[in-house]
């Protein structure tokens, strides 16, 4: 079997350059983001339940999610991000467990934002990697990449598992205070671990014959 490790953290804590270092290392990555965003285009059969629940006014001209709305939405309204999870992340896991399956990866790095949110991926991932950093860091990463106010930021944050939870329930941890040299270095460092922990993961000895 495939080691499957869970990398996860905050928002804003460059979970997005850890996941592309790995890939850059010819590791297989599954993003559930990337697959969220898939699952909302024109073309996916989420969109006619989205519409269903949520409305036309959700939907975009092309037949898409609008993102922009419906982020506003469910994070100013519990229910709504519950029906919405409702809808999504069957699908979501749906399709991490066919790509778990298709791939011929030493180990897998499989993203999960809301690892710990979720509990949908708790007896999939073999490991949990949290990409850590400080929290004035997070919330001027995400301020100036996403232009939202640090009010909304760190509502954002208040929605999302506490750091102190995420560091306690992790394996391994890559602290993302320093440069992209230095996070580079712990990638490798990580890789070249998960690499003889995948041998033996695939390969486990046997007490009894």
């Amino acid at each position: 079997m495939t080691l499957i490790v869970g990398l996860t953290g905050g928002i804003g804590c460059g979970k997005s350059s850890v996941s592309q270092f790995f890939s850059e290392l010819g590791m297989t990555v599954i993003d559930t983001d990337v697959i969220a965003h898939n699952l909302t285009q024109s073309d996916s059969p989420a969109i006619p339940t989205i519409r269903k629940c949520f409305g036309d006014h959700f939907i975009t001209s092309t037949g898409m999610l609008d993102r922009n709305k419906m982020r506003e939405l469910v994070f100013n309204d519990d229910s709504a991000r519950t029906t919405l999870e409702k809808i999504l992340h069957p699908l979501i896991l749906e399709e991490v467990n066919l790509l778990l399956k298709q791939t011929d990866s030493p180990y897998v790095i499989l993203v999960i934002p809301l690892l710990f949110e979720t509990k949908d991926y708790q007896q999939i991932v073999d490991r949990i990697l949290v990409v850590d950093c400080d929290e004035q860091q997070q919330i001027a990463r995400v301020m100036a990449r996403s232009h939202l106010s640090e009010q909304q930021v760190r509502a954002i944050i208040a929605t999302q598992t506490p750091r102190i939870n995420r560091l306690q329930y992790a394996n391994d941890i890559i602290v993302n205070n320093q440069d992209i040299n230095y996070l580079r270095m712990q990638v490798l460092h990580l890789h070249h671990e998960y690499m003889l922990l995948a041998q033996n993961h695939s390969n486990p000895s046997h007490e009894c014959n």
